[in-house]
């Protein structure tokens, strides 16, 4: 059995407290330079992740209103959900400095290797989030800032403090606030006033709630050594790797029935419809592959087959809701911003 810590502060500064780990966390205890490179802060931002958040954002935008949305709203909402994220991401990494320095997946990012400080990363994450409730309070809503920045506590504090350290069901219950993205994107549109955009936004929500699960436990049965190493209790560490590839299978199951829900409410048509199912097809075959994997890697092809499929079922969810009406009409749909 591991050496676990019996309490939470143990739990957080483990890496730093246990006499084992104390070389492996050496370099995110050092000082750092007084300089860092704009690569090194883009970094800091978990850009690819960022992506991804966005880019659900987006979509939310452009399904809460019949034409284009309006651009003022668009343009600034996105930025300022952007900038959230970006900080949620850089606090995250300034928080978990001392576990990812254990972790091979992690050991190279900026705090770890010293290239930017912990004050200068808070500085900067406190920078990007207060421009993003700035942006968002004065040109956007107020609801959309509300959201927003529950969103970003959620990931950055509630989940990245007590959840990740606490419980193997750390990535179902933070994935409220991983989820919200469009959700914010809806309300930065619309400030949530029409009589179903809350039903609308948050079966968009509920899709991602529930392709988290699947999509990050994949990625930690391949890295059940970095987290056993660094004492977080994922949960093929705590529960087994069978096991999680049973709740992988059992969540993608829950996956495919929940995206059919965006039809049956009818936001989308057939076309979304078909691409759903193809896509959800697809993931199937992979958790249940995933059961007697052909090889060690198997997981981390699951892992990046989740992404692929969450970034095509909301382009299916776009197209299906602006580009075949705009074709399928005769002459083609003048489609303008909503005032």
């Amino acid at each position: 059995m591991w050496p676990w810590p019996t309490t939470r502060v143990q739990r957080y500064f483990w890496p730093c407290w246990s006499p084992c780990s104390r070389d492996c966390a050496r370099r995110a205890c050092e000082p750092a330079p007084m300089s860092a490179t704009f690569r090194q802060y883009w970094a800091l931002t978990k850009p690819r992740v960022v992506a991804l958040i966005v880019f659900t954002a987006l979509v939310g935008m452009f399904l809460a209103v019949p034409g284009l949305p309006p651009l003022k709203q668009s343009v600034i909402g996105f930025l300022g959900i952007w900038l959230a994220a970006s900080s949620a991401a850089a606090i995250n990494q300034l928080l978990d400095s001392r576990i990812d320095a254990k972790m091979a997946r992690t050991s190279w990012r900026p705090i770890v290797m010293g290239q930017i400080s912990p004050a200068r990363a808070l500085a900067f994450a406190l920078l990007l989030g207060t421009a993003s409730m700035l942006l968002l309070v004065l040109f956007v809503n107020t609801v959309t800032a509300a959201l927003t920045f529950a969103s970003l506590i959620g990931y950055a504090v509630v989940y990245t403090v007590f959840l990740k350290r606490a419980t193997p069901q750390n990535i179902v219950i933070g994935g409220i606030a991983g989820a919200a993205p469009p959700l914010l994107g809806w309300s930065a549109v619309t400030g949530m006033q029409g009589e179903w955009d809350w039903a609308h936004a948050l079966l968009l929500v509920l899709i991602i709630f529930v392709w988290t699960p699947p999509h990050f436990w994949a990625l930690a049965i391949f890295r059940r050594d970095d987290y056993a190493r660094a004492l977080v209790p994922m949960l093929p560490v705590t529960h087994g790797v069978a096991y999680t590839r049973w709740q992988i299978l059992i969540y993608t199951v829950l996956l495919v029935a929940v995206t059919v829900l965006p039809w049956a409410a009818g936001m989308s048509g057939l076309f979304y419809l078909g691409g759903a199912l193809v896509l959800g097809l697809g993931f199937l075959i992979h958790a249940w592959k995933l059961m007697d994997p052909p090889d060690e890697l198997y997981a981390m092809k699951v892992f990046n087959y989740s992404i692929v499929y969450l970034m095509a079922l909301f382009a299916f969810l776009l197209l299906d809701h602006w580009l075949m009406p705009w074709l399928a009409a005769p002459s083609g749909l003048a489609l303008q911003p909503v005032a």
